[in-house]
């Protein structure tokens, strides 16, 4: 096999590739990386020198691909499938990837912001930062409920519209992620319908069932 992704389950970003790797029924090998393990984190190391995950190995092409929206970029074009993820049209093209960042930078990072927080020493936590992280998933938050208000009245179902895209593939583990340290299901009905279908949607439900494991490990 060609594609060796290496990931963990419950990380968000790893999620989100994985979601556009089931949607096509991409074959790939997944290779499961402890960083508490100091041979396993050495080794991701050596393959990309950041050390974080996913990364995409594809020997076929002897390529390595971090990063997750550049993943998924990547597949669409050498592994496409009956998923499209970034549009062909270059207008439509750069709206999904702003809707790509937007779930990325101001719905994933406030979260992560929180939960890092939480698995600090007490004597070091930012009480400060973890209020301005609030603050800003708060104002994600009513940007994708007014938005997802307006799809809904379109008959639309996707960040995009009718096409499942990367923007999909970003929000749906920062929407699972950021609802568990901030609630919105009962302030922002819009956004909340928006999160019920992306956990319906297969690749996502197959996600969320390989992390299920592990979600104990999330600091609450």
């Amino acid at each position: 096999m060609s594609l060796t992704v290496y990931l963990h389950p419950l990380a968000s970003y790893c999620q989100k590739a994985l979601i556009a790797l089931y949607e096509n029924d991409t074959p790939f090998t997944p290779q499961i990386v402890d960083l508490g393990n100091a041979a396993e984190r050495a080794a991701l190391l050596k393959l990309w020198g950041i050390g974080k995950f996913p990364v995409l190995r594809d020997e076929a092409r002897d390529q390595t691909i971090p990063e997750s929206s550049i993943i998924i970029e990547y597949l669409d074009r050498h592994y496409p499938g009956r998923t499209r993820f970034v549009p062909a049209d270059a207008d439509l093209a750069w709206q999904t990837r702003l809707r790509d960042r937007f779930y990325d930078l101001y719905v994933h990072e406030p979260m992560q912001k929180i939960v890092n927080d939480r698995l600090r020493p007490a004597e070091k936590r930012d009480p400060f930062g973890v209020e301005e992280a609030r603050a800003r998933l708060q104002t994600a938050y009513g940007m994708i409920e007014q938005e997802m208000a307006s799809k809904i009245l379109a008959n639309k179902s996707w960040a995009m519209g009718d096409a499942f895209t990367m923007a999909d593939c970003a929000a749906a583990p920062s929407l699972f992620y950021a609802n568990l340290v901030m609630p919105f299901g009962e302030t922002h009905k819009h956004a909340a319908a928006y999160f019920d279908r992306l956990k319906a949607r297969p690749s996502y439900a197959r996600v969320l069932e390989e992390a299920e494991p592990y979600l104990k490990l999330f600091p609450t």
